[in-house]
């Protein structure tokens, strides 16, 4: 068997900035965008943590820059005469930016807390991440009155502060039913959140509001709410679990049906005394085709 080959030089090369040569050109706004400026700070602050891709560009010493524009181009505004490299041996950028990982805001929450217990204070994270303490104590509180079963559940989700609010006026069982039903629609939004507790019954909130005199018409479209919702998550969860078999059978069938209006006397004998059979092929055939990812260029 062929050992694997190290993509990537064992060591952390220091390199002055003027050998390495971007890949592409930033756009002139990119000072002035929030990527930017967290980097800046960051960088201000802790330093550069993770260091640059490179590949040698040539025997003269210079260096094709893969990963890292902003942090050079932050680096290059500060005066720094160089930066940590991790040199690679394919010029291959494509490697490095295929796939965006964005921080979730469970695991920003579960990197705070930590770095907090590490003796890191509020105000330098604010620095760091160039925001305000009042944003890090928010962030450092997201989970408070979040059951463990659903911060397990979205922990990888892009769920905002403001949809985990929702979720707190929650008892945990509804909690957990939410949760389920913004990952089974994929949808984290605040809105979507604060809808579905507008449809929770008073007793699975953690503060149900008292009656009012006059509120009973308010109840009854509430309750009407929850039975709808409920038929349609009812729906929704037996359409996921067939789906799958349901595509396949469709795409299975619209080849079939594309092979058979291939032949042509079949195709007239349609036409000329079955024109509404014809029409249906020809749109099971085109919904399917309509589905098919776009090829490549």
């Amino acid at each position: 068997m062929e050992p694997v080959r190290i993509a990537f030089e064992t060591r952390v090369r220091v390199l002055s900035l003027e050998k390495l040569l971007p890949s592409k050109i930033l756009p002139s706004t990119i000072m002035e965008s929030t990527k930017y400026k967290r980097i800046a700070a960051s960088v201000a602050e802790v330093g550069v943590v993770e260091p640059l891709v490179v590949a040698q560009a040539g025997a003269d010493g210079l260096y094709t820059l893969l990963d890292g524009h902003v942090r050079l181009s932050v680096l290059k505004a500060r005066g720094e005469a160089a930066a940590q490299c991790v040199v690679a041996a394919d010029d291959e950028a494509f490697t490095y930016n295929k796939r965006v990982n964005r921080l979730a805001p469970i695991q920003e929450h579960y990197m705070i807390v930590r770095a907090i217990d590490r003796g890191v204070s509020m105000q330098k994270l604010a620095r760091a991440l160039n925001v305000d303490v009042a944003a890090i104590r928010q962030r450092r509180q997201l989970l408070n009155g979040i059951h463990a079963d659903v911060a397990e559940l979205l922990k990888d989700k892009p769920v905002g502060i403001n949809a985990f609010q929702k979720l707190r006026k929650m008892k945990p069982i509804r909690q957990l039913e939410v949760a389920e039903l913004m990952v089974s629609a994929n949808n984290y939004s605040a809105n979507y959140a604060k809808a579905l507790l507008v449809t929770t019954r008073p007793a699975d909130l953690v503060k149900p509001k008292a009656d009012k005199k006059g509120a009973g018409a308010d109840h009854a479209e509430r309750e009407r709410l929850v039975r709808e919702l409920a038929v349609v998550t009812h729906d929704y969860k037996a359409l996921e679990v067939s789906y799958g078999d349901d595509a396949l059978l469709l795409v299975i069938a619209a080849g079939f049906l594309e092979r058979l209006l291939s032949r042509r006397p079949i195709e007239q004998f349609l036409a000329s005394g079955h024109l509404e059979v014809l029409e249906t092929f020809r749109g099971v055939i085109a919904a399917v085709s309509l589905e098919a990812p776009p090829a490549a260029a």
